[in-house]
């Protein structure tokens, strides 16, 4: 499942098909689709969780695209390996890392987690480090728009309730009665999606205006120059 924001902010279902275990194959499928269909423009950024299928067929179909990795789901495969007792700590620390004003601000308190808990816990924090630059990408966009860019939220909730659906409904029937099925409740759902913060400044990105931590980097320097 894919999901995209128009040019007046309004989330949208751009595709949705079934596939096998996350595999290359199937997001290569579904993204070339997506290509073939006229996304011409390959996306400034895309944010997905740890499905490695995915990042690898989205470099071969939009290799332009910058990579964003979900904070919620890194957080809750950094907790799962650490002891309950610890957990509290270290996503307090977390919080701190994707929380910060600048992207300096970020690194200093990725830093800081790591020193202290990788002596103890080194699976859990090699699991945070390696994917360090996918998970501060979003400091290049606008600020408006972060607390949209740093989690697939808007995915996960609205497919708690198609894997709902199906498990009380049992048997779905075939595979095209269940992708139909699927894309009504998708269909449904996007009725309730909220519009984007800061949608206004979606033209700046998509016409390539850079932004440093949040801010359009002429404005920036205009400040520092005076």
């Amino acid at each position: 499942m894919i999901i995209g924001v128009t040019e007046h902010g309004h989330k949208e279902l751009v595709a949705v098909e079934d596939g096998h275990r996350e595999s290359e194959a199937s997001w290569r499928e579904l993204l070339t689709g997506l290509r073939e269909r006229g996304l011409d423009n390959a996306p400034k950024l895309a944010v997905g969780d740890g499905a490695l299928g995915f990042w690898k067929a989205l470099s071969k179909v939009f290799p332009d695209t910058r990579h964003q990795r979900c904070w919620v789901h890194k957080t809750a495969n950094v907790l799962d390996k650490l002891p309950k007792s610890v957990q509290p700590k270290v996503k307090s620390d977390l919080h701190e890392i994707y929380l910060a004003e600048t992207r300096d601000g970020a690194h200093k308190a990725f830093d800081s987690t790591l020193r202290r808990f990788r002596d103890k816990y080194p699976k859990a924090m090699e699991n945070l480090e390696k994917d360090r630059d996918e998970l501060l990408a979003f400091y290049d966009f606008p600020a408006a728009h972060w607390i949209h860019l740093r989690t697939t939220n808007p995915i996960e909730s609205t497919f708690a309730t198609v894997r709902l659906r199906t498990k009380r409904s049992r048997s779905c029937g075939n595979r095209d009665t269940t992708l139909s099925m699927v894309f009504k409740l998708l269909q449904s759902a996007q009725k309730r999606w909220k519009r984007i913060k800061g949608f206004n400044q979606l033209k700046l990105v998509v016409n390539n205006v850079q932004f440093r931590d949040g801010e359009r980097v002429d404005d920036q320097s205009g400040r520092d120059a005076a």
